[in-house]
Order: C-alpha cells, then sequence, then structure tokens
C-alpha cells in the first residue's frame, strides 16, 4: 500500500452528538486569519468548548487520541472553509462516520485524505453509546469492505465508489500525483509551443 492509500483506520473514537453543527462551530472564524494551517488542531470547536467548561468530547481527557470522529447528520454546513477539516484533521481525526455531510465540507476532508462515510441514524446512535460508555474501546474502518467494528459491534457504512477507490487507489492526493508524474509533465510541457519550461 503506497502511503496515499487510505484503506484501514483503527482507534479510538470519539462521539460529537448534536445535528447540523457547521463550520464556524468546528473552526470560529476569527481562526481563518492564520496564514498556515498550524495550530488549528488546538482551536477546533474552541467557542463550544470555552461554553461547556471542559465537559466537550473534545475536552475529556478519555478522548484524548482518539482517530476516528462519530457524528450526526449534516455534520459540516454552512461556509465552505478549508479550516474546518483542517482543524479536525490537524486535532488527530483520520476518519468520520456520520449519518451525513454537508457536500463541500465532504469534498474538503477528501482532498486531505480524510474519509466521511455515513451510516444508518441506529447505526451512528449505537456507535456513539457504545464509545461513551467504552472510551477504550477500537474502532476499526475498512473502507475495502465498507464496514465499521468495535467489539462484536459491526455494521455497514456507505461511501460513493468513485471516492472509495480513490482513497482505496491513492489517488485522492491531487498534489502528490502532481508531483510523481513531474517527468511525464516536463515532458508535454517542452512539446507544446506556447510554454517555456525552465
Amino acid at each position: 500500500m503506497t502511503t496515499s492509500q487510505v484503506q484501514y483506520i483503527a482507534g479510538r473514537g470519539v462521539p460529537l452528538r448534536g445535528s447540523d453543527i457547521d463550520t464556524d462551530r468546528i473552526i470560529p472564524a476569527r481562526f481563518l486569519r492564520c496564514i498556515t494551517f498550524d495550530g488549528l488542531g488546538e482551536q477546533v470547536f474552541a467557542d463550544d468548548r470555552a461554553s461547556t467548561n471542559g465537559t466537550h468530547p473534545f475536552d475529556q481527557p478519555q478522548y484524548q487520541g482518539a482517530k476516528l470522529l462519530v457524528v450526526n447528520r449534516n455534520f459540516g454546513c454552512g461556509s465552505s472553509r478549508e479550516h474546518a477539516p483542517q482543524a479536525i484533521k490537524r486535532w488527530g481525526i483520520e476518519a468520520i462516520v456520520g449519518e451525513s455531510f454537508a457536500e463541500i465540507f465532504f469534498g474538503n476532508c477528501v482532498a486531505m485524505g480524510v474519509p466521511c462515510v455515513t451510516a444508518s441514524t441506529e447505526v451512528v446512535e449505537a456507535l456513539q453509546s457504545l464509545i461513551e460508555s467504552h472510551p477504550a474501546q477500537t474502532l476499526e474502518l475498512d473502507l475495502a469492505d465498507l464496514q465499521v467494528k468495535a467489539g462484536d459491534f459491526e455494521a455497514h457504512v456507505s461511501l460513493p465508489e468513485g471516492t472509495r477507490q480513490m482513497f482505496l487507489d491513492g489517488m485522492w492526493d491531487a498534489c502528490g500525483q502532481l508531483v510523481a508524474q513531474e517527468a511525464a509533465i516536463r515532458a508535454t510541457a517542452a512539446k507544446l509551443p506556447y510554454l517555456s519550461w525552465a
């Protein structure tokens, strides 16, 4: 498996209950002035965390180091800020399981190699409850088989086939593909009369 391929993610989970959690809640607008995305992970859900005085899942010690986020319906709605998935990824999340995702948020996650798979309301709520009662339980997400597992719990998840294949083949990384094809790009550019390739 090449470094860009994403097929299997395993780790502890973090449950985040509530539908229609928008990108402004994920990363408030005042953090959009950053020049790089460095440090955004520390600010993920900054206002929600401040208002809940340490009871937000991203502040609770049992969820620190989690790799899979389990959310409800229409996660990532609102503005199209790329900072939202960047903040989630930089906190340490490698995949998200949810009932549904806002389209632009989903696309931004794919562009960063973070799969967002969907499952039924019943499956998502069962996973959230399982994580809450057994926070040390390892969750396994298998994109090849489209399965999520946690101990004896196993359920089907969905991902558009084209997107799933991009993860399995490592083709989600557009920049990586360009870098890997440098010789072919230079060869093509050399044949074009209107390009001067230094």
